[in-house]
């Protein structure tokens, strides 16, 4: 099978699917099929061989008669269990990504801080095998994740998605020519230090989008663009989504919602020697000076760790599931 081309979807299981696995109580596992393996659980056990050959949406008993709804996972699904070297962004936030970055099919698209991968499969998948999809991350072992997650969902290597180690600031200007690239995703502590090099790459009209996680780095890299002189002024969000409980007449907001996870800032690149109009607004006290903006978000903001003993069980889990994902789609070429 091409690496162009995405592994069976659909159909009977097979051994090297990953199965999601739903019980009584809603309680979700999500599996991968090997012969002669089982599925424990405090109530029950539930033998893999019993699902390989069963149609995607089948109901399985395990060896006490409790059962279990064994569906392939959505996109959505996978990347809410797959391994993690960093966290992750949420699928409300991709999707708004995807939509106010404009992604579309046959883009170049820059992704700076590429995490455990959930983006770059949402960008993959959205910018389909005519696009380019060009990561950039500094830490090896989340690379490494990442792959080996994509390569997972997908059963290949894509051949139109590159990961570049390095400081994005440093690597980018080698790696993409001038003006070649329609949209650039940053998910970093810092984006305001790769705006050089970012605004470079920019085709003019292209989309610059920041996923951050505070108000003051959102603070920090809206000055930042704005700054530069290259952009339209930024525009800023974020999305919250609160799910409905719908049963016969008992209709209600549910009591737990997902809340904030990340603030999205949207910029366009301006044609060279373009100077923006400025807007007219009405007489503000909030000039500020450089000092007041590093007091506001300090430039050593710190970085969340994960322990060396976790990164490397993440990584052996992430490694497992991608070659029996393309062990799968070997066997079905």
């Amino acid at each position: 099978m091409s690496n162009n081309q995405v592994i069976q979807n659909s159909g009977l299981f097979r051994v090297g699917d990953r199965v999601q696995l739903t019980g009584p109580k809603g309680r979700m596992n999500t599996i991968t099929l090997q012969e002669s393996l089982t599925f424990h659980t405090h109530r029950g056990i539930l033998a893999h061989d019993d699902i390989i050959g069963q149609p995607d949406g089948s109901v399985v008993t395990n060896n006490v008669g409790v059962e279990h709804l064994a569906l392939r996972p959505l996109l959505v699904d996978f990347v809410m269990s797959m391994p993690r070297g960093a966290a992750i962004i949420y699928p409300k936030d991709a999707a708004q990504i995807l939509a106010q970055a404009d992604i579309f099919p046959g883009a170049t698209v820059v992704e700076a801080g590429v995490g455990s991968g959930a983006l770059s499969l949402w960008l993959l998948r959205a910018i389909g095998p005519a696009g380019r999809l060009a990561s950039f991350e500094r830490r090896e072992e989340f690379a490494d994740v990442a792959r080996d997650n994509i390569a997972t969902f997908l059963g290949n290597d894509p051949q139109n998605w590159t990961i570049t180690l390095g400081d994005l600031a440093e690597t980018l200007p080698d790696t993409m020519p001038s003006q070649s690239v329609d949209r650039v995703v940053l998910d970093m502590l810092a984006p305001w230090e790769c705006l050089g090099a970012v605004s470079e790459a920019l085709k003019p009209g292209g989309v610059l989008l920041c996923y951050v996680a505070t108000v003051t780095q959102l603070s920090r890299v809206a000055e930042a663009i704005r700054g530069t002189g290259f952009y339209t002024n930024p525009d800023s969000h974020e999305t919250m989504i609160r799910g409905w409980h719908v049963e016969g007449l008992a209709v209600r907001p549910d009591h737990r919602m997902i809340g904030h996870t990340g603030f999205l800032i949207t910029a366009r690149r301006l044609a060279p020697d373009t100077i923006l109009p400025e807007l007219k607004r009405r007489p503000s006290k909030t000039d500020f000076s450089d000092a007041d903006v590093e007091a506001w978000t300090p430039g050593a903001l710190g970085e969340r760790n994960v322990s060396a003993k976790v990164m490397r069980k993440r990584v052996r889990a992430a490694g497992t599931s991608a070659e029996l994902s393309k062990a799968r789609d070997l066997d079905a070429g």
